[in-house]
Order: C-alpha cells, then structure tokens, then sequence
C-alpha cells in the first residue's frame, strides 16, 4: 500500500504541524518553484554567455557595467558593493580577479585611509564595450522577447514589491554589503 503524500498540502499535513507556520498552498508552491526554476536557468545561461564571450562570470559583468556608469568610471568599494548587492568579502575577491586582468584597479580615497575606489580602466571599458552586444542579446532572447509589453511591465512591478520589501532602510538591517 502506497502512503506517500499525494499533494504538497498533503506532504506538508504527513510533518509536525505548528500554528505559526503558514505553509505555501500548491498554487503558491508552483509560482515559487517556477521562480527557482527560471531565475536558477536565467543565471548559468548569461553566465556561460559571459564565459564564453569575455572569460568572465555574469557577476564580474555587472562590476564592470556598475563601474562603466559611474561618473570618472570610479565607486567607492563599499558603494558599489552596495550596488551589486554582494558582500564585501566578496566583492573583494572579484575586484582582485578584476585587477589580476588588468580591467579594474583600485585606488586608496583621499579622504578616508580606510577607503578604496575600484577604477574601470580603459582595458576594462573595453572588453565591455566588446562583450555587452552578445550579453544584451542573450538577455533580449531570454526575457523580453518571451514576454508581451505588460508582462514586461508586470515583472518589473513585482520584481520591484520584492526588492523594496528584503531591502529594508532600519540601520540594522541583514544585508549582503554590510556584511
């Protein structure tokens, strides 16, 4: 005789119920699952786009292009950081990869000894400038072209609610650059 659940709710009736937890209904669990699912697909597609076309990973793009649109092609670490939405630690290691190609260098702040710049340098601007055309295509492809106008539009609402909402302003908020 087969016991196993036949549905999430199921699944999640069969485990030791507590008051607080409101478990996802199978509808929420599809849209959640679907998420992962493309999100998890979208990522390793532009990363290996990136690979393939510049030897870089698509988190090492988003560096360059953050740079690329700073005033004097320059941020402060902790602001671009901020930016990325990546941890220091991390972003740390990425720029030395970064130096380490010649595409990025860092500068010590004139007013503050603790504080660096990462500079795009022009090697920097111009891989980018040689890589954007196939990434912009690959992100067209996979997004915009698969979506009407108002899915577009939809996305970018819900995308948006999401972010504002893990992205709180208290001071002591939990959030990758500040750590």
């Amino acid at each position: 005789m087969n016991t196993a659940p036949t549905s999430a709710e199921e699944a999640r009736a069969a485990e030791k119920p507590t008051e607080e937890t409101r478990w996802l209904s199978d509808d929420e669990q599809r849209v959640w699952r679907s998420y992962l699912h493309a999100t998890t697909l979208l990522e390793d597609h532009l990363d290996r786009q990136l690979q393939r076309d510049a030897g870089m990973p698509h988190i090492y793009y988003g560096l360059l292009v953050g740079l690329a649109e700073a005033p004097r092609r320059r941020l402060r670490m902790t602001e671009l950081a901020m930016q990325s939405k990546i941890t220091r630690s991390r972003l740390s290691h990425a720029i030395a990869r970064l130096e380490k190609n010649g595409w990025v260098r860092r500068e010590d702040c004139p007013s503050d000894k603790r504080g660096q710049f990462a500079v795009l340098t022009d090697a920097g601007a111009e891989v980018l400038g040689r890589t954007a055309p196939g990434h912009v295509t690959a992100v067209r492809q996979a997004v915009f072209e698969r979506l009407t106008p108002e899915q577009q539009e939809t996305l970018g609402e819900i995308m948006q609610i999401v972010a504002e909402g893990l992205q709180p302003a208290d001071a002591g908020a939990d959030l990758p650059w500040l750590r």
